[in-house]
């Protein structure tokens, strides 16, 4: 593989990042790291951003006080904020707003209409703002929206232009889904698409016509382009105008929430054909998250802040608890004090204790710094690869690959244990000692996605000139 782009949902400014957000750009930039590491840094891709438009935005804009495009111009940096907080490093942000964005998504929309897959109607339905979505009466749960029920879906009749969706789903995209041509993950994931689509499929609306915040279709600028529609269309347009990018289009992968399968990979598929583009190879759906068993709420105020959580475990733990922790693609149950104990168990008694005794053991020996480990890298890379780790990056199975480094660094704590160097002569205890420090650097390279400052410190402590003794590379809670 030359190439790799990997792509997170782009985020509702209306609201502030929380553990959910930051769940889906963590593995957004584990995923670009380890594909850094292994076909380099200008060869991959990794794009992220904000939704900045439809009626959600506008309403929320005028209880600030505030214009819409002022309105997220304040709550953008939030995002920005957060994901340096979390070292996350994506190669753009995308904002929906962005006019280059805007110039794409109308050429875009315009060639799906002038290849007849765009007709005019009248909608008439019930419209949820929060999701920015028509529900069908399947959606809905005691004529409410289950993700909303707060807030009474409102009944729309307005005139709209629609998206063929019922002939493509059913001729286009439900075929190439079934042959393989891109895989929809977990399988679970793709059997409810399946299903859905053979149970029946309606066209949809793609404008608003009462809508101002929002693109104007290109061909009647009475109408706005539906916000999901032009929100999707982000994954293309970012390789069309950020510079170097466009052939990296399709997209490696996706990487979503469950609840907006549907939309990824259907909908998006169906534009994509309709426009004569190139299918994304991959759309990974995670599951959902409840707090200490309740669902993730601004009004129960659990939403955990990403901050909260470093405040507590440090960037690195925090980075590693949730993936060790929680089975990407899983629904979970976050819970403090089971992070702690992973924290504990994994970090401070772990790969920390690990580090610090062997640091420890070569400073009493005075001993140089490691700078040539390439064939302990290779032995590790085999250990790895025979154990799976790098066919569990490449599928989206972190927790299992953290679980195939761990066991590499429980090897050679037994290891350390079964030599005993201290019993050893200078000379001997000396070649004991740099094998472990190069193991250590080897694991270091491997945990680069996970913990890229924690591998940065082992780097650094074991590649001299003098191997010292430091601080703990995660202190007990």
């Amino acid at each position: 593989m030359s190439r790799y782009f990997v792509t997170t949902t782009i985020y509702y400014v209306n609201d502030v990042p929380h553990v959910g957000h930051a769940y889906t750009t963590l593995a957004g930039d584990i995923t670009a790291r380890y594909w850094k590491q292994k076909i380099g840094k200008n060869n991959v891709f990794f794009l992220t951003g904000t939704d900045e438009h439809g009626q959600k935005m506008a309403r929320s804009a005028k209880e600030k006080g505030l214009t819409p495009k002022k309105f997220v111009d304040s709550v953008v940096p939030r995002f920005k904020d957060a994901w340096k907080l979390l070292d996350i490093e994506y190669d753009h942000f995308i904002r929906t707003t962005d006019p280059r964005h805007e110039r794409v998504a109308q050429r875009l929309l315009q060639k799906i209409y002038d290849g007849g897959f765009i007709y005019p109607g009248e909608y008439e339905g019930l419209y949820c703002v929060g999701c920015e979505k028509f529900l069908t009466k399947t959606d809905l749960v005691d004529g409410l929206c289950p993700l909303h029920p707060k807030e009474k879906p409102i009944h729309q009749k307005e005139k709209n232009y629609f998206l063929k969706l019922k002939d493509l789903a059913e001729k286009e995209v439900l075929p190439r889904i079934e042959k393989g041509e891109y895989k929809i993950l977990p399988l679970k994931r793709k059997n409810e698409i399946v299903s859905r689509i053979k149970q029946g499929v309606e066209d949809i609306s793609i404008s608003r016509e009462g809508v101002s915040w929002g693109i104007p279709v290109p061909w009647d600028k009475k109408q706005t382009i539906y916000v999901w529609v032009e929100a999707l269309m982000n994954y293309f347009s970012a390789t069309q105008f950020v510079k170097g990018k466009k052939s990296f289009w399709p997209a490696d992968v996706h990487l979503i929430g469950k609840d907006i399968v549907w939309f990824h990979s259907v909908i998006w598929q169906a534009l994509l054909i309709a426009a004569g583009e190139k299918l994304p190879k991959t759309i990974f759906a995670h599951g959902f998250f409840t707090v200490e068993g309740q669902k993730i709420s601004k009004s129960l105020k659990n939403t955990i802040p990403p901050k909260e959580l470093v405040d507590l475990f440090g960037v690195d733990g925090t980075r590693y608890i949730l993936f060790a922790e929680i089975p990407f693609g899983s629904d979970a149950n976050l819970s403090i004090r089971r992070f702690k104990e992973r924290y504990q168990a994994d970090l401070a008694n772990g790969l920390g204790n690990l580090v610090s005794r062997v640091a420890k053991l070569c400073e009493m020996d005075n001993a140089e710094g490691i700078k040539e480990f390439s064939s302990d890298q290779q032995l590790l890379r085999s250990s790895l690869k025979k154990g799976g780790f790098y066919n569990h990056m490449e599928t989206f199975k972190f927790s299992l690959a953290l679980e195939e480094l761990w066991r590499e660094m429980h090897g050679l704590d037994k290891k350390i244990e079964r030599d005993r160097p201290w019993d050893k002569s200078s000379e001997e205890r000396r070649g004991y000692l740099k094998s472990y420090a190069k193991r250590l650097l080897s694991l270091a390279k491997e945990l680069q996605p996970f913990l890229p400052e924690t591998a940065e410190k082992i780097t650094t402590q074991f590649k001299g000139p003098k191997i010292t003794a430091q601080k703990p590379l995660f202190p007990r809670l």
